[in-house]
């Protein structure tokens, strides 16, 4: 088929490789974000897809928006057959979904109907589920509902962030978009409705969400940190300024603080919850690089009693 691939972040840079690798498809173009400021000069950068199909000498498009009519128009003219999209980042306009013959086709990083919308991989964490996956669906003018072509699976471990989880995904939907385009050609892959029940919403993470409460459980207090790693970044509050916690890990056999509460240890710093006591393994003070919660502890010289939170 001759496809137009849709992405931005690099996390869909591993499935335009993979359809760039396999042959047997022909990727003509790939539409894109448009450059946006990025580093201390914020100077305009191309996103991560952009400069991998420039590499590939592939066309870029970089429509502002999805319905301008220049882009459209030659979305015409290149008349693919099917969309392969992950991560684009916009909503396509139906104006530009009737436009390829066989649709475009998604893979969204969770396993539907379990968390539609723009942050599956952080709240499949935060909600600690065991197992999610990657799924390829038609999209449809809703939200993440369209009929789904395929799935994979994907253990969550222990200590996984949402960047460790993503990457896998990333990396096993790639394989999992490829085949979906080859059964597609083919004719022997149908896309099933998805069901009614199960539906679960991943709205994006805004930093509030990412306020970790040391009240709630040592679980809670580790599920919502894995989840915020590293975007946009769980944090508390220390002596009234940010404190970014990066990694922790939970104590079960220590419940002798209090919500919040700091004991600092020759090498280690622990902080209470509502449940048992977690370790501070990586913290990021504000306006500082990431270091050991241990070398902070002895840079701020914490006092008896003093707690993380409000």
């Amino acid at each position: 088929m001759k496809l137009v691939f849709a992405g931005t972040p690099e996390v869909a840079v591993p499935a335009l490789d993979a359809l760039l690798a396999s042959g047997r498809h022909e990727v003509a173009a790939v539409v894109t974000r448009p450059d946006a400021p990025a580093g201390r000069g914020r100077r305009l950068v191309a996103s991560p897809v952009a400069q991998r199909a420039e590499e590939a000498g592939i066309e870029v498009l970089k429509p502002v928006r999805p319905r301008d009519e220049d882009f459209l128009a030659r979305l015409r003219e290149i008349a693919p057959d099917c969309c392969p999209v992950v991560a684009y980042g916009a909503l396509l306009p139906k104006v530009a979904l009737d436009i390829p013959a066989r649709g475009w086709v998604n893979l969204h990083f969770s396993l539907l109907p379990a968390w539609r919308g723009a942050a599956p991989v952080q709240h499949s964490l935060m909600a600690g589920d065991q197992v999610t996956g990657a799924s390829t669906f038609l999209i449809e003018e809703g939200l993440d509902s369209g009929p789904v072509y395929g799935v994979v699976t994907e253990d969550v471990r222990p200590t996984d962030t949402s960047g460790d989880l993503l990457t896998r995904l990333a990396f096993a939907g790639a394989g999992l978009l490829a085949a979906t385009m080859d059964g597609i050609e083919d004719g022997n892959l149908q896309a099933v409705p998805q069901p009614v029940e199960g539906i679960t919403l991943a709205p994006k993470i805004q930093v509030e969400d990412a306020h970790v409460d040391f009240a709630a459980p040592a679980l809670r207090v580790d599920r919502v940190v894995r989840g915020c790693t590293p975007a946009p970044g769980a944090w508390t509050l220390f002596r009234g300024e940010r404190l970014k916690l990066i990694q922790v890990t939970p104590l079960p056999d220590r419940t002798d603080l209090a919500p919040g509460e700091l004991v600092v240890g020759k090498n280690n710093v622990y902080a209470g919850t509502g449940s048992y006591a977690v370790e501070l393994l990586w913290v990021q003070p504000q306006g500082k690089k990431p270091m050991k919660a241990a070398d902070w502890a002895r840079g701020v010289r914490i006092a008896p009693g003093e707690r993380l939170g409000a």
